[in-house]
């Protein structure tokens, strides 16, 4: 996966090419830890993003709790088949969290 990076004061925009994979959400993972310092706004740019793991949505769960405690985070340019897999992992989250309500 490519990251390109784009830092305008206070925002950081990334631009993600090729799949988000496992090994590929841990790079994204580093590049959030290391450059969120200072950052109030998050922009992340999915139209050339082809493909995103459960791994790698993740991230961008991780990003969004970060983020709400910064500032704000917006995710542009989705296409149909990152839709669909943000989706379900909704969906396979939600049934964790009804089997773990129904358990506790």
């Amino acid at each position: 996966m490519k990251i390109i990076k784009l830092v305008h004061g206070e925002q950081l925009y990334l631009f993600l090419e090729g799949r988000l994979d496992a090994s590929a959400a841990s790079e994204l993972e580093e590049v959030l830890d290391r450059d969120l310092e200072g950052i109030t706004e998050l922009i992340i740019d999915l139209e050339k993003l082809e493909y995103l793991s459960l791994a790698g949505a993740g991230v961008f769960f991780s990003a969004i709790e970060i983020m709400n405690r910064k500032g704000s985070m917006k995710v542009v340019h989705v296409n149909d088949t990152i839709k669909e897999i943000f989706g379900a992992t909704l969906q396979i989250m939600q049934t964790h969290i009804n089997l773990l309500n129904q358990i506790f």
